[in-house]
């Protein structure tokens, strides 16, 4: 069995498969972790859910537009009003439902047609399984957005793993310091991770639609959810604690995403 982590999808289906074929990703065998954001972007929300309900070995992590996803299934009630590439996810379930694409006007946002109903259970079941975090037997923690260094991991408030971004953009400030992925005396508080891998921060912010390594943190959110790529990235079975070794994994892409959809995310 190999395995594979992979940035937020943002309803890219076609980069979706584009990045498992490359990968020769084994549905029955391989397993992938997903950083999160499967929703809000581009108009095949559904099919990407379906898609991944067909991998057998998967373990998914929470991102904030998943969690907005979820507060809507079960409340009725979107907390961006369908902002921030909501329309992506809205567009996408109405024409499954066999309902008219019509998004109103409300507020900042949107007030469409979509009912909580209208979202297959098994799409259900696929956002209340995901996981604030996961740490594997190699002490490796993929988390969408990060966490507070300074505070001991245990201690953590449940919505700033998906919501951080200074933990990525610290290291990014430290990295051009140390040399070889060493981590900095006193960067961490209680956080003994051989490494990091997130999403959440676009690497387009950058200029770059590349992973990022700084330190022992890899940003694999290559731009899916706007013009960039998906990103999809082969992970050892082991690594030496102290460094990050993400820097020579082996990772495969998608297609810039307007060259797959004229559709704008955003």
């Amino acid at each position: 069995m190999r395995t594979f982590v992979m940035g937020d999808i943002h309803g890219a289906h076609k980069a979706l498969l584009q990045c498992l074929e490359r990968a020769g990703f084994d549905t029955d065998h391989d397993q992938l972790i997903q950083l999160g954001d499967i929703v809000d972007g581009y108009p095949q929300v559904y099919e990407c859910f379906e898609t991944l309900l067909s991998i057998r070995n998967k373990i998914l992590i929470r991102g904030n537009h998943d969690d907005w996803f979820q507060s809507f299934f079960e409340t009725g009630y979107h907390p961006a009003q369908w902002q921030y590439g909501g329309k992506g996810t809205v567009i996408s379930y109405l024409k499954h439902a066999g309902k008219p694409a019509q998004l109103s006007a409300a507020g900042q946002g949107f007030k469409p047609a979509l009912s909580p109903s209208d979202i297959p259970h098994s799409h259900r079941q696929l956002i209340e399984s995901q996981k604030p975090y996961y740490i594997d037997s190699a002490a490796r923690c993929f988390v969408h957005g990060g966490f507070d260094r300074h505070v001991p991991f245990a201690l953590q408030k449940p919505d700033v793993f998906y919501w951080d971004r200074r933990l990525f953009e610290d290291a990014l400030q430290r990295a051009g310091y140390y040399e070889g992925g060493a981590i900095p005396e006193g960067f961490y508080t209680d956080t003994p991770f051989s490494e990091i891998y997130i999403g959440h921060s676009p690497t387009i912010r950058w200029e770059q639609d590349d992973p990022i390594t700084a330190l022992n943190i890899t940003n694999l959110d290559t731009g899916a959810g706007h013009k960039g790529r998906l990103t999809i990235m082969e992970l050892p079975s082991t690594t030496k604690p102290g460094t990050s070794a993400a820097g020579n994994n082996q990772f495969w892409q998608s297609d810039p995403l307007p060259q797959l959809y004229t559709y704008t995310s955003r």
